[in-house]
């Protein structure tokens, strides 16, 4: 196996951990911006109050890409191990 192989499992690797944590964060930061500009208007100063919309957000995003991530995740390690024998010889 040489370290270009390596580094390209590696880069295709970080690809697929962007591609799962991309619509969690972005939901996470959407709902945390929006609940922001909403305290900032009403000048409500409660820490908490941003953390229930953005675990409900989440949970819902997870219900409705989980298959969608799942398959992606799949499909990589799946990929990686019928690469093996090509990877070793």
């Amino acid at each position: 196996m040489s370290p270009e192989m390596v580094v390209e499992i590696g880069q295709e690797a970080l690809w697929v951990a962007v591609l799962l944590a991309a619509p969690i964060l972005l939901t996470a930061l959407a709902i945390g911006l929006a609940i922001g500009m909403l305290q900032a208007a009403t000048q409500i100063q409660e820490m908490t109050l941003s953390f229930i919309p953005k675990l409900l957000a989440v949970v819902v995003v997870l219900a409705v890409a989980g298959h969608w991530l799942l398959a992606t995740l799949t499909g990589f390690v799946l990929e990686l191990y019928q690469s093996i024998p090509m990877l070793v010889s």
